[in-house]
């Protein structure tokens, strides 16, 4: 196992002062925006420097504070992710179940306070390109209990990925690599692949279970991370396509980890193994360890962590800088989040709760879903 250091900061400060912003934002245009959900987002205000919204500490400064994304009152939304500029948030309606098809996807234009409906994709959990232009989802096909994957770019409409029994998406920056996990037969064993948008499939491993694989893609396109569950060959790998080489398996203190996300630049892949969260460095191998938490996701340059603590009694969701060791509170509500939910250099978090209280005027008493802006 690789070199591991402990980080030892646990204080849930909200201070922003000094946070470096690694956002870069892109200017690509939306087109064919169809208006599904109110476009005006409730956002916290304050009277004063600094007020509590729902126990959450808000600033007063431009874009500082609490935005609700999802405002419509007659039904729940979640399993959110964020572009890395922080501009589109994709998320899903939980109105609908699976016996419909899935539940319907958005994606949410903050800069031009648009939310546009995906047609044709219907799914849970749904993956969006960096710049923002496709989306992937994974829902049964209708009357039938067998995945399937759809992704739409908004320049080219439905993009056709044949795979009989495949879910868990992850797309690269510009949408054209697509990962997912696939079951194949005999015994509906599990293989994950990568397809390239401009035509072929490629197998990066054959796994000896139908366990979740949860692939999780570079924005070039170029890694890929996944988890093997099957027995003696538990832990995380990372693929290379350039070198069609495999490292792994990293599994932390236990004999066993799970995977969470590779960061958008591939430089880190933070997993869980036992009670504790790992923070593995590609470059060097070493791992910095975050004991005693769930890790849920990682910023695109790989410096913010994102985690549950496991001490309920606290906030719900901290992000963390690991350079510094110095947390922030998200939410101290109850509240969940996904991966590829936070933007780069750790600016915007989105998140899902069902609690009132978070923005003025939330009285729906269903999931919404937020987007924690820190500066």
């Amino acid at each position: 196992m690789s070199r591991t250091t402990d980080s030892n900061s646990k204080s849930h400060s909200n201070r922003s002062t000094g946070r470096r912003v690694r956002t870069a934002l892109v200017a690509a245009g939306m087109v064919c925006l169809v208006t599904a959900v109110a476009p005006t987002a409730a956002t916290a205000s304050t009277g004063g420097p600094t007020a509590a919204i729902g126990g959450v500490g808000v600033g007063v400064g431009v874009g500082v504070g609490v935005e609700r994304i999802s405002v419509a009152t007659d039904e729940g939304y979640g399993a959110a992710s964020i572009t890395p500029d922080g501009r589109n948030i994709v998320f899903t309606s939980l109105k609908n179940g699976p016996r419909d098809g899935g539940n319907a996807v958005y994606v949410r234009d903050r800069r031009a306070g648009q939310t546009r409906t995906e047609p044709l994709v219907e799914g849970w959990t749904p993956a969006i390109s960096g710049d923002g232009r496709q989306v992937a989802a994974n829902a049964p096909r209708q009357g039938m209990s067998a995945e399937r994957i759809q992704q739409r770019s908004l320049d080219l409409g439905l993009l056709p990925v044949t795979c009989g029994r495949c879910n868990q998406p992850s797309l690269s920056a510009d949408g054209r690599y697509l990962a997912f996990g696939a079951l194949r037969s005999p015994g509906l064993l599990r293989d994950v692949m990568v397809a390239d948008r401009d035509g072929g499939f490629e197998t990066i491993a054959s796994l000896g279970s139908t366990a979740p694989a949860r692939p999780s893609i570079s924005g070039d396109g170029r890694l890929v991370a996944y988890q093997d569950l099957t027995h003696l060959k538990e832990g995380v790998y990372l693929w290379d396509r350039t070198t069609g080489s495999t490292s792994g398996p990293l599994a932390g203190s236990s004999t066993s980890a799970s995977l969470i996300q590779l960061s958008d630049n591939g430089s880190k892949v933070v997993y869980l193994s036992g009670s504790d969260t790992y923070v593995h460095d590609v470059s060097s191998g070493s791992a910095q360890l975050v004991p005693n938490v769930k890790g849920v996701a990682i910023d695109p340059t790989g410096r913010y962590l994102l985690y549950a603590p496991i001490d309920t009694s606290g906030p719900s969701l901290v992000l963390r800088d690991l350079q510094t060791g110095a947390d922030e509170t998200v939410s101290d509500q109850p509240a969940t989040a996904e991966t590829d939910s936070v933007s780069a250099g750790g600016r915007d978090v989105v998140f899902q709760s069902a609690a009132d209280g978070i923005v003025p005027g939330d009285t729906n008493g269903k999931p919404d879903v937020f987007v924690r802006r820190f500066f």
